[in-house]
C-alpha cells in the first residue's frame, strides 16, 4: 500500500490496488494510477523508487520513468506498478484485462482530508 499512499500524495487519480495472486506468479500486486503529465509520472516513479529502496527493495524491472513518461511500469517483484496518461490507461486497460483481480480497499489520504475539511 505504500506505493499507492505514494502515489496519493503526488496527486495520482483513480488509484486501484488490484490482488492478482491467484491469477499470475509473476507478483502479488498491481498499483495502477492516473497523472496528468510526464513531469508528474517521473515524480511519482522516482519517490517510488527512493522510499522502497530506503526499505530494501529494488526493482527487478520496468520500463521508464526515462521514457515519455505515458506509461511507466516500475516491477518490484511483489508489487507492479503502473503509472499512466489517462489516454494509454484507457487504452491499454489494465483493470477490464485483470478482471478477475480482487480490488484491495484502501483509503486514499487527500480524500480522506478532503472529506473532513468538508464537515
Amino acid at each position: 500500500m505504500s506505493c499507492a499512499r505514494i502515489c496519493d500524495d503526488k496527486k495520482a487519480e483513480k488509484i486501484v490496488i488490484l490482488d492478482v495472486r491467484k491469477l499470475t506468479f509473476i507478483t502479488d500486486y498491481f498499483v495502477i494510477c492516473s497523472v496528468q503529465n510526464e513531469r508528474q509520472s517521473h515524480a511519482i516513479a522516482e519517490t517510488i523508487a527512493v522510499e522502497l529502496k530506503k526499505k530494501g527493495v529494488r526493482p527487478v524491472g520496468g520500463r521508464g520513468p526515462e521514457r515519455d513518461g505515458t506509461w511507466v511500469l516500475q516491477d518490484f517483484s511483489d508489487v507492479v506498478v503502473h503509472i499512466f496518461r489517462d489516454d494509454q490507461r484507457a487504452f491499454y486497460d489494465l483493470e477490464s484485462l485483470w478482471a478477475d483481480a480482487k480490488p484491495v480497499k484502501w483509503a486514499p489520504a487527500r480524500r480522506a482530508r478532503r472529506a473532513a475539511k468538508a464537515e
